[in-house]
């Protein structure tokens, strides 16, 4: 089994055949304090990601319950109400007044993230918003900003830190002996015509390249409107981004809307000195350090695979960690300063689509380069991000 940080099933120090499912009694996780949590929103990925790797917690001992949630459609709320439990609220402000939550996990459209957390940050709950943080990098900060002064736990959404692959990636980075990179490749493919290409897909791997790589210093993107299907999502369905880090590592990003979205969607790649690894599609890592051995590979074993979206996608392991933060027991793995600079990363490459591939220089003006991108996405005829 993969070792991990946060010590979900990943990372158990033995594995026992006899319990094959780990379902066996865990006095260590059963003994934390118990926890109630809340969401905002309840749409496809709350239904299918998060809040299945909420049950596989529980199977776990985990002791975490989902008492309410927000969300507008009745017939959604009714089958959410048999399905998972919890008390439905139409209003999110009657569920934050009424419920005793110790946290939020705030699911709801991308341009309510801010109104939301903001919400729910000033009545001292601790929040994890669902990428991208926010529409706006003002917004974004002043979302930070106020979970810093009142000392409240607040996470992002990037649940590929948490994946086994990724992790052992990172451990690799630090530990050797892929230290001290110079390089990351990166790919993200969709073949989705209805949704945003940066904020929808390729955060997750502007995000996973600052995880593995540290902080952007620079950013230069350039791309294209092929085929013509997305436009009134973004101005363009294919792009490729140049980054150079503030280590002096340099990256490269490419990303298309007009792919195929089944696998493989996802590889990166980052190289050492005369040794280099490689994920692929979130699942097997490969380490390549040597001409004359073979390379060595990470790849699921059956459990995994039979829990693959609720431990290998990395839900399991960002929200046992954002309990753990709730709990005082651990830092956040990802911040909200994590998915602010992410956002940035984001913004940057608007802009240096929106000057012809110009090189952008970090960390971005919040409010000027909110007005450029969204110009920008305004003069393309997108009318999907409000102005800041």
């Amino acid at each position: 089994m993969m070792e991990d940080t946060y010590g979900h099933t990943a990372a158990r120090k033995a594995f026992d055949l006899a319990d094959v499912y780990g379902v066996a009694k865990d006095d260590e996780r059963a003994a934390r304090r118990p926890l109630s949590l809340g969401f905002i929103g309840a749409g496809p990925v709350v239904q299918s990601k998060h809040w299945p790797a909420i049950k596989r917690l529980q199977t776990i001992w985990e002791p975490v319950s989902l008492v309410a949630f927000a969300l507008r459609s009745e017939d959604q709320a009714r089958k959410v109400e048999a399905v998972f439990g919890g008390r439905w609220y139409r209003d999110y402000r009657q569920m934050i007044r009424e419920e005793k939550l110790d946290g939020v996990i705030v699911c709801s459209s991308d341009d309510v993230h801010c109104e939301h957390t903001l919400a729910c940050l000033e009545g001292g709950i601790p929040v994890l918003v669902e990428k991208p943080i926010a529409r706006s990098l003002a917004d974004s900060q002043r979302m930070c900003a106020l979970a810093a002064s009142k000392g409240i736990p607040f996470m992002t959404v990037a649940n590929k830190r948490y994946s086994p692959p990724y992790r052992r990636a990172k451990r690799m980075i630090v530990e050797g002996p892929v230290s001290n990179p110079a390089m990351c490749i990166a790919k993200f493919n969709l073949g989705y015509d209805y949704v945003d290409l940066f904020e929808s897909g390729t955060i997750h791997i502007f995000d996973i390249s600052r995880f593995l790589m540290g902080d952007v210093a620079t950013v230069r993107c350039v791309g294209l409107d092929r085929y013509h299907r997305n436009r009134r999502r973004f101005p363009v369905d294919n792009a490729s981004c140049q980054l150079e880090f503030t280590s002096g590592a340099v990256g490269a990003i490419s990303t298309s809307s007009s792919a195929l979205s089944f696998k493989p969607w996802e590889r990166v790649e980052v190289y050492g000195d005369h040794a280099w690894i490689d994920v692929d599609d979130q699942s097997r890592l490969t380490l390549h350090d040597s001409e004359v051995d073979g390379s060595r590979v990470w790849s699921p074993v059956v459990p995994n695979t039979l829990l693959f979206d609720e431990e290998f996608g990395g839900f399991m392991g960002l929200i046992e960690n954002f309990l753990q933060c709730i709990r005082g027991a651990e830092r956040p793995g990802v911040s909200g300063w994590d998915g602010h600079r992410a956002y940035e990363v984001l913004v940057a490459s608007e802009i240096s689509l929106a000057r012809g591939g110009e090189v952008v220089r970090l960390p971005l003006d919040p409010k000027q380069a909110d007005e450029e991108a969204h110009a920008w996405l305004a003069a393309a005829g997108w009318p999907g991000k409000a102005g800041p």
